[in-house]
């Protein structure tokens, strides 16, 4: 335990940290950090798309991240199969939303 305080990972010893689950947490940071400066650089207007309520860039990427979380637990349940099938499904929905929503 001490060694793993003194490292600095000791708070992130709860988490299994597999190549995957370290890409999704990147990538997640990567797309905030992205549309953070899109954001800075070129103000959104809010709009009606496809979703029955006004959103913005920033509400659309929330939307779309709980919609990608709810397509993977969805197929983590339901199917043995290769969960990049999801995440890529999820990531389409995904963009979808952003573009259309």
């Amino acid at each position: 335990m001490a060694s793993e305080m003194a490292s600095g990972m000791g708070f992130l010893a709860w988490m299994a940290w597999t190549r995957p689950v370290a890409v999704f947490f990147v990538a997640i940071a990567l797309l905030l950090i992205a549309m953070t400066i899109w954001e800075l650089r070129s103000p959104g207007v809010a709009r009606k798309g496809l979703l029955p309520l006004v959103t913005t860039r920033g509400d659309r990427l929330f939307i779309g991240l709980l919609l990608a979380a709810y397509i993977n637990l969805a197929w983590t349940g339901m199917t043995d199969l290769n969960q990049w099938w999801a995440a890529g499904m999820g990531a389409g929905a995904m963009l979808a939303l952003m573009r259309w929503g």
